[in-house]
């Protein structure tokens, strides 16, 4: 067990965790960095609830949201890093693993400072509907990070995260990755965005995605996706410029994404002048970590009818 604080224990165990022969593309990286952005995402900035403090993905009105579904993995491949480490809050493992997970497989440097605190019941716990709907377009996309306090340039900065990962049809509905390599983080998700033919496919399950099959690939080969919010990125008339100077300038794209995602994963964090978080939970004060949960993936169940769509 590492002293309280020691963070940079806890950020070599998260590292050790990414290796997962047998799990997707044999990283659980990606499924971190999307559960640091889903238990951020949720913020309003109007409201000022939601964002990462909380870690409110632990109860059902969270956790069970089917934009969520799949991250019960996620959550399960950190728990020994909780057994090890039990003075870590939820709130600040989940963000440090995304942070963890994006440096190891490639990408930038993201700012980190811990101090999140777990809620204690889900009286807190914001509303279903804020994350994003990956078969709208840009003006919903716009709606969402808006809500949140991002720009244009920030939006397609945040995107780049479709360097890493795959859909599930499980989960999303929305079925393969968006690059060659999804455990690398790179720029190339803007490239091929931007130098691919992608053609409109509707799934067996209804949902619509756009594909490029590469003529020269084994008959056997997944062929690369893109969602429709993804395409909306190359046709806005604001967004497509940010679209071509990251797929043209990969530092560019890394700075703007590390300032991105620390803006992401700091959001509705209230700090004092010493850095010290003051938000609490509705009983408690100071940094309180909710006790470990089990190690074995449990979650929404698979869904039942026509799927709603989530990145």
């Amino acid at each position: 067990m590492s002293k309280p604080g020691d963070f940079d224990a806890v950020r070599k165990d998260i590292a050790a965790q990414l290796h997962r022969p047998g799990y997707d593309d044999g990283s659980a990286g990606p499924v971190f960095v999307r559960l640091a952005w889903h238990s951020s995402g949720t913020y309003d900035a109007e409201s000022d609830t939601g964002g990462s403090n909380g870690a409110g993905m632990r109860y059902e009105a969270e956790g069970g949201d089917p934009a969520n579904a799949g991250l019960q993995h996620g959550r399960a491949f950190l728990e020994p890093i909780k057994e090890k480490h039990p003075w870590i809050t939820y709130s600040d493992l989940w963000t440090l693993a995304g942070v963890v997970a994006i440096k190891e497989l490639g990408g930038p440097d993201i700012p980190w400072k811990g101090g999140r605190t777990d809620l204690v019941d889900d009286s807190k716990v914001p509303p279903r509907g804020r994350l994003p709907d990956g078969a709208q377009g840009a003006d919903h996309l716009r709606f969402i990070f808006y809500r949140m306090g991002f720009n244009d340039q920030e939006i397609v900065a945040l995107a780049g995260g479709h360097n890493l990962g795959r859909c599930h049809g499980d989960r999303s509905g929305f079925e393969g990755p968006w690059v060659t390599n999804p455990t690398r983080f790179s720029n190339s998700f803007f490239k091929l965005l931007l130098q691919l033919d992608w053609q409109p496919r509707k799934l067996a399950n209804g949902m619509s995605q756009f594909v490029y099959v590469d003529p020269d690939a084994a008959e056997d080969e997944e062929p690369l996706m893109m969602l429709p919010t993804d395409m909306a990125l190359k046709t806005d008339e604001a967004f497509a410029p940010w679209v071509k100077k990251y797929a043209e300038d990969k530092d560019l794209f890394f700075d703007h994404f590390s300032k991105a995602f620390a803006k992401l994963i700091e959001l509705g964090i209230q700090r004092d002048e010493k850095g010290v978080v003051i938000n609490t939970d509705n009983k408690l004060g100071g940094y309180v970590s909710a006790p470990k949960k089990s190690n074995v993936a449990t979650g929404p169940p698979k869904p039942k009818g026509p799927l709603r769509p989530r990145l």
